[in-house]
């Protein structure tokens, strides 16, 4: 693979501004990383960061569930995260399972959670630059909705990136048992779509306020 490119992914998996802006103004570790600031400093930033610990009104509780929960999925913007809630509700069930399982089909998610890369954020670049197939054949749009029995897998070309290789031995997360890890293949088949309790977030997620938020 072409060393620019190598070095593009490098700085990619190292990029902390979108993801500790996120742990800072959430004052909670989102995704679990070692490295994330609040494990030193658990207020949100600023001068005042640490006297600012206000009770927050419904709005505001609902507000910061659907910010964290949107924030996790790599800042999906407000328009597909509406959409996502709104085909959410139209399903048949709980509006929140729906949503959990909906987020959890994106592709980019799915290559998340398979261990393919360190981040979401690096999730969404790597299948937008057409590292990854889906049953043999490459798709490069993040919000691609896997089916279940879909195998997702990194294309040959792209099996020696070191980003994928670090990721695949890192133990810093288990996959979930809804993603059938082969790693020496570095494919992955989504086995089904998950509850919200089987989701191995790393902080609360709240997804029944994010359903209030929205129905306001």
């Amino acid at each position: 693979m072409p060393g620019h490119v190598e070095e593009e992914y490098k700085r990619m998996s190292k990029r902390h501004s979108a993801k500790y802006k996120l742990d800072r103004r959430m004052g909670e570790n989102i995704w679990g990383r070692p490295k994330s600031p609040v494990n030193k400093r658990p207020y949100p930033p600023g001068q005042h960061g640490a006297g600012r610990k206000s009770k927050l009104s419904d709005f505001g509780t609902q507000l910061r569930a659907k910010q964290k929960l949107k924030g996790y999925y790599g800042n999906i913007t407000e328009k597909q995260f509406r959409g996502i809630y709104a085909e959410a509700t139209r399903q048949k069930g709980d509006a929140s399972e729906n949503l959990i399982g909906l987020l959890e089909r994106r592709l980019d998610a799915v290559v998340y959670r398979a261990k393919f890369v360190p981040t979401v954020f690096a999730a969404r670049q790597f299948v937008n630059h057409g590292h990854v197939l889906v049953n043999g054949k490459k798709v490069n749009i993040p919000s691609y909705r896997c089916k279940v029995g879909d195998v997702v897998e990194v294309r040959e070309k792209s099996r020696t990136m070191a980003l994928v290789l670090e990721a695949l031995e890192s133990a810093e997360r288990e996959v979930p048992e809804y993603v059938d890890l082969d790693p020496k293949a570095m494919k992955a088949t989504f086995v089904r779509v998950p509850s919200f309790d089987e989701v191995p977030y790393a902080a609360m997620m709240e997804p029944n306020l994010v359903v209030e938020f929205y129905s306001r």
